[in-house]
């Protein structure tokens, strides 16, 4: 199945099934690039602020882009204790990078980026997001992120995988084994990785879901996949794998979170704890991707 735009008047749509489309209606383009890589589209919505459109798959609202970011970003941060080099491959948006900057401790942050594109148009049109580009720590390589970390090795404590799905040249070699086994070689060894793991309803995402699961599952020592309520992202649920070399997300979450004092809208360590809690049907299915 194949995910698609299509453009009825002023309504954005994104077709999740042969059988159900989700819709925003948009009063304006703000602009439509088609890069080397992949089209790039920004929208405005009266519900939902400026969307990013990537290849006719949303990537993001100013509405609620800052669950996805905030729940990528400090569910490892809050175990972690001592997170000093970053790695971001993808998140060309700068959403993760604005969560990061909220970190003093931490020292240096790569982003690796494919598509520059996304990013010029992300400054111009989604300040909310792009502002995380601003921090001086922040280090930016347009490059292909497979390649970038397959040359590093022991470096990183702490990767995120802040990629598109797995379609089209840009988000397909993300989801590999290699890739997985590359970002294991390339972080210390008490490092973390977390990666946008699909979601767990619509039949193409659960695909996703269950792959990445597996193939993480075989490298990583702790591999435990956790949740966030999305509003505007398939079936309104999204996964997200937790990778670990040494730290369990519950067993070992810092009790000292709440002194760095980062004000969030979606994240807490409550929220923490229970977005490790799953359905029975999600539960089941990752159980068969362990055997």
């Amino acid at each position: 199945m194949e995910n698609c735009r299509i453009s009825t008047g002023l309504w954005f749509s994104e077709k999740y099934s042969e059988d159900a489309v989700f819709s925003i209606r948009a009063v304006r383009q703000h602009c439509a690039v088609q890069s080397k890589y992949q089209s790039i589209e920004v929208y405005e919505s009266p519900e939902f602020g400026r969307f990013l459109i990537i290849d006719g798959i949303m990537m993001l609202t100013e509405r609620d882009e800052f669950i996805y970011h905030e729940m990528i970003t400090h569910v490892p941060m809050a175990v972690h204790p001592n997170v000093k080099n970053v790695l971001v491959i993808g998140g060309g948006d700068g959403g993760t990078l604005r969560e990061l900057s909220r970190y003093k401790g931490i020292e240096s942050i790569d982003i690796v980026e494919i598509d520059e594109e996304v990013i010029k148009v992300c400054k111009e049109f989604i300040p909310k997001t792009a502002c995380g580009f601003n921090d001086p720590r922040v280090n930016v390589y347009i490059e292909d992120g497979i390649k970038f970390v397959a040359g590093c090795k022991d470096k990183y404590d702490l990767i995120i995988v802040d990629s598109t799905d797995p379609i089209g040249p840009p988000g397909e070699g993300l989801f590999t084994l290699e890739f997985y086994k590359n970002c294991h070689d390339a972080l210390r060894a008490d490092g973390i990785m977390v990666n946008q793991h699909g979601g767990p309803f619509y039949e193409v995402d659960i695909g996703q879901m269950k792959r990445s699961h597996e193939r993480i599952y075989k490298v990583f020592p702790i591999s435990l996949v956790y949740q966030a309520n999305i509003p505007t992202y398939a079936s309104g649920i999204w996964m997200f794998g937790f990778a670990s070399k040494k730290y369990h997300p519950i067993r070992d979450m810092r009790k000292d979170w709440v002194g760095f004092e980062i004000k969030t809208d979606y994240y807490n360590p409550s929220l923490h704890i229970g977005a490790f809690y799953l359905p029975t049907y999600v539960e089941r299915m990752l159980k068969e991707c362990e055997s």
